[in-house]
């Protein structure tokens, strides 16, 4: 027997993140009316960002078996030792799928790619992504295969637009029921991947899978989450037995639904399972690193730490590691898609144990894993995450949540930053500094580059004062304000220049990078217009990027390259500086002038801004 190791994953999340204010926007309003559920419901799984795979006209950007295959690219991206030619198993799982028929697997093998294999489609709820893990784990083990893939991927929003619920006769003039209601807003889309081999990575850390655990309880459970056939109507067993499928359709039968007087029971089963390993002598709690838990809200979270506190068998906290909060809850994929964040944060250490659980509540089953860290942290350091890549988080702003256009403002500006640093990190430049890698050489070429933007940036303030009307001389005086503390900022930059070796006139003499120019054109021409507050937007990325990044950056770029903090100063300063340039922004978003209308324009000139510096720190060098 092989021992099988995961040398690599992968995912794929589909658009911008959408926060708890802009869900029905995606999926809509059923009859134009807002859910009285959702609030209670969001409250309860504590779940502020999700992703969803269509827009806002409720049109599917992706299909489920291309998630699939994105993710499965992702995880081959970063793992050279797999070639695709020795890939020779493919097992997926989903809860839905694109087709009725074929099997999904089958669909994902066609979006992939690759070449001829065998393949397995797993089909459930959450436990499918487990029980493909498993397969995939025992072609590996058995040495059936040499390389084998496993994959889970959801796509549930496309089955909860409003439009599907308004078309059924039972309930055009009622609301739909909350076993419904509340997958609405527990859901979302998603795919995650994981490359496993009979050897481990050769540099960095693998994760050797000790075994795998999946028991299913459908004997002693009723149908919990289900789909195809409706409870309350006891003439049908399936919708395949109505009459057509336009009756199925009309009576619910075919909507996603969860019996909320049973769910209650899902963790108590997974709990129970949890002290049965550990009686069995498979599981020793305090030798556990880290409890990787698919709890799909945050109250179950809550329901499992209580019942392990009653059996007397914890695992401490701050061992649980989650991103549910951040990622929201996709079902099958949700354990792939936190796996892949832990592997790739830098947290793990050689021999540290992992294990991982996932409760499903489709007819009750339970799968848990055990996961043993291997490789070497020093390998590490030349290949992968050294640093840790923070989940993003948007500047705090101070506003009136009494005032519905201030409130509105702010949450789509956190909306623009979270999009914006989740981008950044993809940055060539920046993602060499998140993975160790970054040059002296990438930090004299990052200094060049944004000189002249650092230059600019007093000019078109200053210059937007004077197109403030007197009437508002308050917010001239802020914008002045503004302009006379930063005018002198770029000789704090070419000191930490000449201090790096660089030539004092070589930065004085370089130009503007292609992305600069757009940047500083665009910010010129907003800053000459009348009355021009909505540079507010541009203010908060830059100057955002100086309370969130800039020491983020400073510490890792010092620590990277073996630098003094005088040499990094530049960062270090703007990450105290620009706290105090945060409360001026405060003190206009707070100000009377601020309309629907002037909201609507900070927010797209935050979002032009975003895109505009990600450009300039694409392109550096490119002049």
């Amino acid at each position: 027997m092989n021992h099988v190791y995961v040398t690599s994953m992968g995912k794929f999340l589909p658009g911008e993140p959408v926060g708890n204010e802009e869900i029905e926007d995606y999926l809509g309003r059923i009859n134009g009316k807002s859910s009285k559920s959702m609030r209670r419901i969001l409250d309860q799984n504590k779940i502020r960002y999700r992703h969803y795979a269509i827009d806002k006209q409720q049109q599917s950007l992706y299909s489920n078996a291309e998630m699939a295959a994105l993710a499965i690219r992702d995880a081959l991206e970063g793992n050279p030792d797999a070639h695709e030619s020795d890939i020779d198993f493919l097992a997926v799982g989903t809860t839905q799928g694109d087709l009725l028929v074929p099997g999904f697997a089958s669909m994902v093998h066609a979006e992939t790619g690759l070449p001829v294999m065998e393949i397995a489609t797993h089909h459930g709820v959450c436990a499918s992504g487990m029980q493909a893990m498993k397969n995939a784990y025992l072609q590996v083990l058995s040495g059936e295969s040499r390389i084998a893939i496993s994959c889970a991927s959801e796509f549930p929003s496309r089955v909860f637009k409003h439009t599907r619920f308004e078309a059924q006769q039972a309930y055009r003039d009622s609301a739909i029921p909350f076993d419904t209601d509340f997958l609405r807003f527990m859901l979302s889309d998603g795919a995650g991947a994981a490359i496993l081999q009979n050897k481990p990575a050769e540099k960095g850390v693998s994760l050797r899978i000790e075994w795998i655990d999946n028991k299913s309880y459908a004997n002693s459970y009723d149908v919990c989450m289900y789909a195809g056939f409706n409870k309350d109507n006891k003439e049908h067993a399936s919708w395949h037995d109505y009459r057509s499928i336009h009756d199925a359709a009309g009576d619910g039968a075919i909507n996603l639904k969860q019996d909320i007087r049973l769910v209650n029971e899902m963790p108590k089963v997974g709990v129970d399972r949890f002290f049965e390993l550990v009686e069995e002598g498979a599981v020793d709690p305090s030798a556990i690193d880290w409890m990787v838990c698919h709890f799909s809200s945050h109250f179950f979270r809550d329901e499992i730490f209580r019942l392990l506190q009653l059996g007397g068998l914890t695992i401490p906290e701050e061992k649980w590691f989650t991103n549910l909060y951040t990622r929201g809850n996709t079902g099958a994929a949700s354990i792939y898609i936190m796996l892949e964040e832990l592997l790739g944060s830098g947290k793990l250490s050689p021999g540290e144990r992992v294990l991982c659980m996932v409760p499903e509540s489709g007819r009750f089953q339970t799968s848990y894993m055990l996961l043993t860290v291997v490789g070497s942290k020093a390998e590490r350091a030349e290949s992968s995450d050294v640093f840790e890549e923070r989940v993003p988080e948007a500047p705090q702003l101070k506003y009136d949540s009494s005032n519905d256009v201030q409130a509105q403002l702010v949450r789509q500006l956190v909306r623009v930053w979270i999009d914006f640093e989740q981008k950044l990190a993809r940055v060539p430049v920046i993602h060499k500094l998140y993975h160790g890698k970054f040059t002296m050489n990438d930090y004299k070429s990052l200094m060049e580059n944004i000189r002249q933007q650092v230059i600019d940036g007093s000019q078109w303030i200053a210059r937007a004062a004077s197109y403030i009307p007197i009437e508002h001389i308050d917010l001239r005086s802020t914008f002045i304000a503004h302009a006379r503390d930063e005018h002198r900022d770029f000789q704090i930059l070419e000191r930490n220049y000449v201090a790096v070796g660089g030539d004092l006139a070589a930065i004085q003499a370089g130009d503007k990078n292609i992305g600069s120019e757009a940047l500083s054109a665009y910010l010129f021409q907003r800053a000459s217009r009348d009355n021009p507050v909505d540079l507010i937007g541009a203010m908060w990325i830059i100057e955002g990027l100086g309370c969130r990044m800039a020491r983020y950056w400073g510490e890792m770029i010092r620590d990277q390259l073996g630098l003094d903090d005088g040499q990094v100063s530049f960062l270090l300063y703007h990450s105290d500086s620009d706290e105090l340039h945060f409360e001026r922004l405060e003190t206009v978003v707070q100000h009377p002038l601020l309309t629907a209308d002037i909201a609507a324009r900070i927010v797209k000139t935050a979002k032009t801004t975003a895109r505009l510096y990600l450009l300039q720190l694409e392109e550096l060098n490119n002049v």
